[in-house]
């Protein structure tokens, strides 16, 4: 297949390398640094855009990409309060839309997990909640799009907690986040149940990026062919 790449730091350096190994062909990369050269002309050779590229242009470059009639895979955070905005253009548009704070596998089953465990917990309210993600220095968005995504998975099931803060809170209807950022973490998220008798906890430890990157080629090739908004939990066959 076709694949146009919008971003290219390290996330979209490693997508081109698996998208090559899989004998796909990049025939468009867009940056920071030629961003003149996204047109619908060119995008339209593609039979899908991969957008991981900066929490400001994301949506720009989401809008532009869907009024271009390209299926897009996009793994770009720190946009989502315009994400109704896509959503509705995706179906005025009858296009191709898939979002995702974390393509990789593991993440995805941890994301699961997570769901899970919150509505065992639910009765047991005198544990208290908290997350804790740790990326590379580099990350722009804090926290993490994954780290929030766990957080919803939490108040979707755990119907006695209502939102999340990032940092420290008292308020037990409130699922803190705590947010750390070190050399070379490619991410690591970790939820704990604690209380005075003893905590319960799961955690998810990406290596590399890799299997981001993975993901997202996966993603690309999976969507072609298909309309509507989608997400990974639809392309894995897991429950929402």
């Amino acid at each position: 297949m076709k694949i146009a790449l919008v971003g290219y730091g390290k996330m979209g350096k490693s997508i081109e390398q698996i998208a090559l190994a899989r004998k796909h062909d990049v025939i468009l990369i867009i940056d920071q640094h030629n961003q003149e050269m996204l047109s619908s002309d060119l995008l339209k050779k593609a039979d899908a855009v991969i957008e991981f590229s900066r929490p400001e242009a994301a949506i720009n470059n989401i809008r532009f990409c869907l009024n271009a009639g390209v299926p897009v895979v996009c793994g770009t955070t720190g946009w989502l309060d315009n994400k109704q905005e896509v959503i509705d253009l995706c179906n005025k548009l009858n296009g191709t839309f898939m979002y995702a704070s974390n393509y990789s596998l593991g993440v995805n089953i941890f994301f699961q997990l997570n769901k899970y465990l919150a509505s065992l917990m639910h009765k047991f309210p005198e544990y208290n909640i908290s997350i804790e993600e740790i990326h590379h220095t580099q990350k722009l968005d804090t926290p993490s799009g994954t780290a929030i995504t766990l957080a919803e998975g939490i108040i979707l099931r755990n119907h006695s907690i209502k939102s999340w803060i990032k940092g420290s809170t008292d308020n037990k209807e409130i699922v803190p986040i705590y947010s750390k950022r070190e050399d070379d973490i490619p991410g690591i998220h970790a939820i704990k149940y604690e209380n005075q008798i003893d905590t319960i906890e799961i955690k998810h430890t990406a290596f590399t990026r890799e299997g981001f990157a993975l993901g997202a080629v996966t993603a690309a090739e999976w969507i072609v062919g298909k309309k509507g908004v989608l997400s990974m939990q639809d392309m894995l066959g897991f429950e929402q």
